[in-house]
């Protein structure tokens, strides 16, 4: 699912995947986690960084450009809307202007997926459901409303 809908760009697909992702997150919806996740590391994030992901603002693993994209994922796609002008701040720091809106369109994107896809509770694949048991459990993720 996620995967043909974020196509190429200015931004690397494996940061916009954890970006979609961590957006997924802070809406609540386990399809799209699962899904974005698992898209994530078939663009290449290392699996690691994916199962890190819940920790993105201390872990290693993530530069200070990625934990500015996942910030504003993350405040972004809650309700009410916490993002604020410091998190264009940072990202100017290392993302041209086209690039940001790159990142906050798919943040918005994934707004209207994880509505729908947990409003309609859609079936969870074997594929993305298998990644998502193996490798986002320790941050919470569960099947939920998703039945498979």
């Amino acid at each position: 699912m996620s995967g043909a809908i974020l196509g190429p760009g200015l931004v690397d697909l494996g940061l916009k995947q954890l970006v979609a992702l961590m957006a997924s997150t802070s809406a609540g919806c386990r399809y799209c986690q699962a899904h974005t996740s698992s898209a994530a590391a078939k663009r290449g994030v290392e699996v690691a960084k994916v199962e890190a992901v819940f920790e993105f603002e201390t872990s290693d693993l993530f530069t200070e450009a990625e934990r500015a994209a996942l910030r504003i994922a993350r405040d972004g796609a809650l309700q009410p809307n916490a993002s604020t002008a410091g998190h264009f701040d940072e990202l100017g720091k290392h993302f041209s202007s086209a690039e940001i809106v790159e990142i906050v369109a798919t943040v918005s994107l994934f707004g209207l997926l994880n509505r729908w896809n947990d409003t309609m509770a859609t079936s969870l694949e074997e594929e993305p459901l298998s990644f998502g048991s193996e490798h986002l459990s320790h941050g919470g993720w569960e099947l939920g409303k998703h039945k498979a």
